[in-house]
């Protein structure tokens, strides 16, 4: 009887200490539904710097809404969002190595091997690219596993 006590008090507080919320398969930030913090993706890519999207250009995949610089990018990405969708989902990819999940700075960015990956500040980043094959290969591991935490 007593265990069954203490197992009704001590629930309503253990449960949320192992009860975590899903992440969404892209990065939105807590109140918008806006990827890359309306940073266009494609821009990285052809202009070889983060470029602020305009609401007149979106496209809406992976249930969050993506902003370009002009039609001919969002048309870009349309036809392949694979091709210019930052890694994991365009959470830092420092954490994703981690085990975890963090926010991203769309203007600390590094592409390699054709896939862009954004992290979460500058100090990150430079600790993400002084190691970073070691953190691609650990982000992959973890990847998508981690938003279920």
């Amino acid at each position: 009887m007593r265990a069954l006590l203490a197992l009704a008090i001590l629930s309503p507080i253990a449960v949320p200490a192992v009860a975590y919320a899903a992440e969404a398969p892209i990065y939105t930030g807590t109140f918008s539904s806006v990827a890359v913090s309306g940073y266009d993706p494609v821009a990285y890519f052809k202009a070889g710097q983060p470029v602020k999207g305009d609401k007149q250009f979106t496209y809406k995949w992976m249930g969050a809404e993506w902003r370009f610089s002009s039609a001919e990018n969002r048309d870009a990405f349309a036809k392949s969002p694979t091709a210019y969708a930052p890694q994991f989902g365009g959470y830092c990819a420092y954490a994703v190595a981690m085990n975890s999940t963090a926010s991203s700075d769309p203007k600390v960015w590094k592409i390699v091997d054709g896939k862009l990956y954004l992290n979460y500040d500058a100090d990150i980043g430079k600790k993400w690219v002084a190691k970073q094959g070691e953190y691609i290969k650990a982000a992959n591991a973890n990847w998508p596993k981690v938003l279920g935490k």
